[in-house]
């Protein structure tokens, strides 16, 4: 797995229980939800939108325990509206970890 497999996978198992369907289960939703804020970070074009986006990108890392993701949501917060290299950053996180 390329993705952090550290911290968040054990996130992932204990909250799943030891149940590998229920695991993908979580496992996918974090990736849609992922997903969704990446798609509205990509389509702010305001200060306001942009800044919910990123934080509720730190607040899926905090309650999955995915320190490179709250570094991206960081990055995100450091940077302006639409920056296309915080984009790439954070579609090249969630396509590392959709191989998973």
């Amino acid at each position: 797995m390329a993705y952090e497999a550290g911290a968040l996978e054990a996130t992932l198992a204990a909250a799943a229980g030891g149940d590998p369907v229920l695991m993908a289960e979580l496992r996918g939703a974090f990736v849609e939800s992922v997903m969704r804020q990446v798609d509205l970070l990509e389509r702010s074009r305001c200060d306001g939108n942009w800044v919910v986006a990123a934080m509720r990108l730190k607040g899926l890392a905090a309650s999955f325990h995915s320190s490179r993701l709250l570094a991206l949501a960081d990055n995100a917060l450091d940077a302006a509206p639409g920056e296309p290299t915080v984009i790439r950053r954070l579609k090249a996180y969630l396509s590392e970890f959709s191989v998973g």
